[in-house]
């Protein structure tokens, strides 16, 4: 065990018995309350008398304690567990050693999911924990503020505050964070505006769905180096930002649903190479399709369900080769390749709900006619037919399978993400 100081056993003995009547010569209040007691036991919250493994754990076990003292709803009991000084059997904590000294033993992660602890702030807690690299704590009840002091811990890169109480506008104490790489702050109740500076964080993650932002997409959206992004069930508006083209390195998996974007699809959409998913349905885009959504080659799910979108569905869309699931109802297609058709015979295309009047369930000829005398225009016209890369010239379908359970998904549920594919 850790030896903090190498103080006699006689001198410690002595040093117990001060510090415990220490408080006689400040009140009485407090010397009644251990009245009787054996002066060899200690009260409960002194450090100093506690055998810590090591002096990093002492420093934040008070900081614990009073957290702990904060807690007013604590259905499963986990906060009995935190007692005494074994703070690396806490429930919910975890420890190892620090970046900066390997033979020292730390407090270094936080795992409160599904706990369903209530509290009013954090303030004071996460802040205060200089060794802290992780912290999640999905599905409880923390509300209040983010303290800017958490921009002094040095090591945290993973923070999870999903499906809590926070509210009032995005934590831009957040951005200050010098290593960050995973930001879940979905189900919450933030509002206003999303601080383009977000976009420029080294970040990997970026859960941001189910809140209340209102805002324009940033023009800078194209520079974040992320793999997962969520925007999905808020209020943005406004078109996709073409600059989307320049996280064609990183970006993977894209959820815009249920949002208000409106415009026309950028061409540069194309030009992400990595994607495997992307998700903008229940919008008010418009348009047709660009050809350029060919060129996405790991492109999976694509779903653009209930927005205006209108024209041919392009083959070279149909014609993706890893294609599981392309989803275009409820908008206004007039025209369907023999390449696309092939995919709605084998299910891998839903075109219901559109103007493609020789397929069944499709819109009625007068909501179509209503729906082409209102013409919408795109800029750019003429990029809708670009095709930025090198196609297959005989297309490869894809082989009909089970749709993957993709990490973006599973962000639309409150639980905590599983990054387990």
């Amino acid at each position: 065990m850790y030896q903090m100081g190498s103080i006699s056993l006689c001198s410690k003995s002595l040093l117990h018995i001060s510090i415990l009547f220490l408080p006689c010569f400040i009140g009485v209040t407090y010397c009644q309350k251990f009245q009787g007691l054996s002066p060899l036991i200690s009260p409960p919250l002194i450090p100093e008398i506690l055998n810590f493994l090591d002096q990093r754990l002492a420093s934040v076990f008070p900081i614990i304690q009073v957290f702990k003292d904060t807690i007013t709803s604590d259905p499963f009991n986990i906060t009995q567990t935190w007692v005494g000084p074994d703070i690396c059997n806490y429930k919910g904590f975890y420890c190892t050693s620090p970046p900066d000294n390997n033979s020292a033993v730390a407090l270094a992660s936080i795992d409160f999911n599904g706990f369903q602890l209530s509290a009013p702030t954090l303030d004071g807690f996460i802040d205060q924990l200089p060794d802290l690299a992780l912290f999640h704590a999905n599905s409880n009840k923390f509300s209040g503020t983010i303290s800017p002091k958490i921009t002094k811990l040095p090591f945290l890169y993973e923070l999870d505050i999903s499906n809590n109480n926070f509210l009032g506008n995005f934590p831009m104490e957040i951005l200050g964070i010098p290593g960050l790489s995973f930001l879940d702050i979905r189900f919450n109740f933030f509002t206003g505006t999303v601080p383009p500076e977000v976009f420029t964080q080294g970040l990997d993650v970026l859960f941001l769905n189910n809140n209340n932002f209102i805002q324009k997409l940033p023009e800078n959206l194209g520079s974040t180096t992320v793999l997962y992004l969520t925007l999905a069930n808020n209020k943005f508006i406004g078109p996709i930002p073409r600059s989307i083209s320049k996280a064609s390195a990183t970006l993977k998996e894209v959820l815009f649903l249920n949002n208000l974007l409106a415009g026309c699809l950028p061409y540069e959409l194309g030009f992400l190479s990595e994607l495997v998913l992307f998700d903008a349905g229940n919008n008010l885009l418009t348009g047709p399709l660009p050809c350029s959504l060919g060129c996405l080659a790991k492109l999976e799910q694509f779903n653009l369900t209930g927005n205006l979108l209108y024209g041919q569905v392009p083959e070279v869309v149909c014609a993706l080769g890893k294609l599981v699931n392309l989803s275009l109802s409820s908008n206004y297609f007039t025209e369907l390749g023999p390449t696309c058709r092939k995919l709605v015979n084998s299910g891998v295309l839903d075109i219901k709900k559109n103007c493609i009047h020789d397929l069944p369930e499709q819109r009625s000829v007068l909501e179509c006619d209503a729906f082409s005398l209102h013409p919408r225009y795109c800029p750019n016209p003429a990029s809708f037919n670009l095709i930025p890369c090198k196609v297959p010239s005989s297309p490869s379908h894809p082989s009909i399978g089970p749709k993957r359970n993709l990490v973006s998904y599973s962000a639309l549920l409150r639980h905590a993400v599983d990054f387990q594919e």
